[in-house]
């Protein structure tokens, strides 16, 4: 592995998950915003990928091959990060897996193994920036939270209990910070569906192939927000219009928005194409000895967000949708008041 070359002048970020997907966008684009970056992920092709293309951009890389659910190895990421390339000024909590699959349908192993990197990853990577960051205060963290972390749906528990339990975590740090007084500053950005790899790769029990929930998003675009978060400090930020509305109603009516989730999301969650059996997952181990699987997955031609035609044409049904799903909980709320009003007699 190419050593990275004596500290520059240049602001440093550590960027996790940063072999594929959006943390490859977001270490692109801090490259591009003139930082050296610090590369932690697990796969070997897909750290050399990102490196060649955050070098290409006049900075350096410095691969760090690092299992973020395993605390020591982020630690020894950290301190070799702040060595070689100086002192860390930006570190991005962005890796993720997840168990695509009713939650009856996800192993023990499995549902801990997505929590553990997903949100365990988030905390000790936190952990390790901070023991550099405090005694110097200042630096800034960037948490990648997702609009799941607001209203759950059907197939991503694992995932959605991650991001649920990484918001608590963002906020009590974030709150310990502020107590302290320190200049060390923690921001999380809420990511809507994007275009990644993850939809190929993904532990899944179904027979059809897995898609982000439209409308979708390019990672480069979600990436900048990050990027921008790190700059100003700001404390929260949710990317996507149609995100926004979806944390709105997971916040102020939460059982539309369950019983939304429940007509809607489940389908929208697959395409009509078959899923290879035999297709590598990245659960336990990487999966890119078959190349580098860059920043971006199979839907390009569906990723323009909100603008996206199709995902216009949907929304009167979407819209449709939504009012049944307000006259589920009206139906709900009744048959609780009932019960309650036989409890009295």
């Amino acid at each position: 592995m190419t050593a990275a070359a004596p500290s520059s002048d240049r602001p440093v970020a550590v960027v996790t998950g940063a072999s594929a997907g959006l943390g490859r966008a977001i270490a692109v684009a801090f490259a591009e915003a003139g930082h050296d970056v610090g590369l932690v992920a697990r796969g070997a092709e897909g750290l050399a990928g990102a490196a060649r293309e955050v070098r290409a951009r006049g900075v350096r890389a410095l691969e760090l091959p690092t299992d973020v659910a395993d605390h020591e190895a982020v630690a020894r990421a950290a301190r070799r990060a702040g060595d070689e390339l100086g002192p860390i000024d930006v570190w991005v909590n962005n890796a993720m897996t997840t168990v695509f699959a009713p939650s009856w349908e996800i192993e023990p192993d499995e549902f801990q193994r997505a929590v553990e990197v997903t949100f365990l990853g988030q905390v000790w990577g936190t952990m390790a920036a901070l023991e550099q960051m405090r005694p110097r205060d200042r630096g800034a963290i960037v948490n990648v939270g997702s609009a799941l972390a607001f209203t759950a749906i059907p197939l991503q528990s694992a995932y959605c209990s991650a991001k649920f339990a990484a918001r608590g975590f963002f906020d009590s740090v974030r709150a310990e910070l502020l107590h302290e007084g320190s200049n060390v500053r923690l921001s999380i950005v809420h990511m809507p569906a994007l275009n990644t790899p993850q939809f190929g790769w993904c532990k899944t029990t179904a027979d059809r192939h897995p898609q982000p929930v439209p409308p979708i998003y390019q990672p480069e675009e979600a990436a900048r927000f990050v990027v921008r978060a790190a700059t100003d400090g700001r404390r929260s930020k949710v990317v996507g219009t149609w995100n926004r509305v979806v944390v709105a109603a997971g916040r102020l009516a939460p059982g539309v928005a369950n019983h939304f989730a429940a007509r809607a999301a489940w389908d929208q969650q697959f395409t009509d194409r078959a899923l290879d059996g035999d297709r590598p997952v990245n659960l336990w181990k990487p999966v890119d000895e078959d190349g580098d699987r860059g920043a971006h997955g199979i839907f390009d031609e569906r990723a323009g967000g909100a603008t996206d035609p199709g995902w216009l044409r949907t929304l009167p049904e979407t819209v449709a949708t939504l009012g049944r799903a307000v006259l589920d909980v009206a139906r709900d709320e009744g048959r609780a008041a009932r019960r309650r009003w036989r409890g009295r007699r």
